[in-house]
């Protein structure tokens, strides 16, 4: 597939203070793409960069081939929705809509069709004649969207544009989002410090720190295999656990890790560098099972007591500290009919399989 987006070694300096530190990122077209950081790690400068309302300090921006040096925003191939949304109260939604094409001297009626047209991509038919002002939050960010994909760029840039909105209303989003990427068929960017968001709507994911990429990679990679401890942290819920290097033998690298005891780890799970400077390894919640009465633990078995505990209903997050070790790690859990949620002091066991670990190379 090739790259719509091309960044290479992206510097950006406001005075003394560094933003954006050596950035190298080809996005590809038609894909949906997340930058994802805390804040303040420059995600929403690079974000601006592409978009043409920061200028480097130093690199080069391509977008679909062309060098975009001295190019401004408006002669770019993006368009961008900002998380204030940025409707006009005064105007209805359709007069929002069509701003974008006052310029391009067409016609009372191409315009309408057009507006009809984004108004529907967008779930909103029958909405042209409505008073902006009084519009839901996720309303106004359908009207965003439609003002920004009427004009039919080739990039979409989209800077935390669900943060105002309600739980509820946040997730009928994402979906929402995603099923649009999909039927226009552009490159989606989307600035976010939302990690479960990231998750679902991207193809791939930059997860960026004190204006550096830390790893890209797909959801599923960075969630299974984050490169660094940072990641893991950052990425959902992560166990860390002491861990030491006790032996290897053909493709088997050995470790006794807190709690656990040994394990056998798979050459394919150990990224570079990691055999000398491992000393602690990752466990998602729920790579770990609380095993019940008359359950046999299918890997490895070590016992355990519930030190605390979490219930959301459909799941219970316990807080279990492993024989052996001094800090609880979290254990998650799907509440079936067949399985009581256990109280805090209860002894039980726990099953974990060695190629759920991870690895970290730092």
């Amino acid at each position: 597939m090739s790259s719509i987006i091309s960044l290479s070694n992206i510097e950006k300096f406001y005075g003394d203070y560094h933003a954006l530190r050596g950035i190298d990122l080809e996005i590809r077209q038609g894909e949906f793409f997340s930058l994802l950081g805390p804040s303040g790690c420059g995600k929403t400068t690079l974000l601006r960069v592409i978009a043409g309302f920061e200028e480097v300090s130093d690199g080069v921006v391509l977008l679909d081939g062309a060098n975009m040096a001295g190019v401004p925003a408006n002669r770019r191939p993006t368009n961008m929705v900002f998380q204030s949304y940025a409707i006009f109260p005064h105007l209805s939604v359709g007069q929002n809509v069509a701003f974008g094409l006052r310029k391009r001297g067409l016609g009372k009626d191409e315009t309408a069709n057009l507006v009809d047209e984004a108004l529907e991509m967008v779930g909103l038919a029958g909405y042209g004649t409505r008073a902006a002002h009084a519009l839901s939050g996720g309303q106004r960010q359908r009207v965003a969207l439609a003002r920004a994909l009427i004009l039919k760029p080739k990039v979409l840039l989209l800077d935390e544009p669900l943060s105002a909105l309600d739980k509820k209303m946040r997730e009928q989003m994402q979906t929402e989002l995603r099923r649009l990427q999909r039927q226009v068929g552009i490159t989606f960017i989307l600035v976010t410090h939302d990690q479960e968001e990231a998750l679902i709507m991207s193809d791939r994911i930059a997860v960026m720190f004190e204006g550096e990429i830390a790893q890209m990679a797909s959801p599923q990679e960075l969630y299974r295999r984050p490169a660094t401890r940072r990641v893991g942290e950052f990425i959902g819920v992560m166990n860390f656990l002491k861990a030491q290097q006790v032996g290897a033998e053909k493709r088997e690298v050995f470790f006794e890790v807190e709690g656990l005891g040994r394990a056998a780890v798979d050459e394919d799970q150990m990224p570079e560098g990691a055999r000398a400077v491992a000393d602690v390894v990752g466990l998602r919640p729920e790579a770990l099972s609380i095993l019940y009465e008359g359950q046999d633990g299918a890997g490895h078995v070590v016992e355990a007591t519930v030190h605390d505990l979490a219930y959301y209903g459909d799941m219970t997050y316990y807080d279990v500290v492993l024989d052996g070790a001094t800090k609880p790690v979290t254990i998650s859990m799907k509440n079936l009919i067949s399985r009581p949620v256990l109280e805090r002091g209860t002894k039980t066991r726990v099953s974990w399989d060695p190629r759920s670990l991870v690895i970290f190379a730092a």
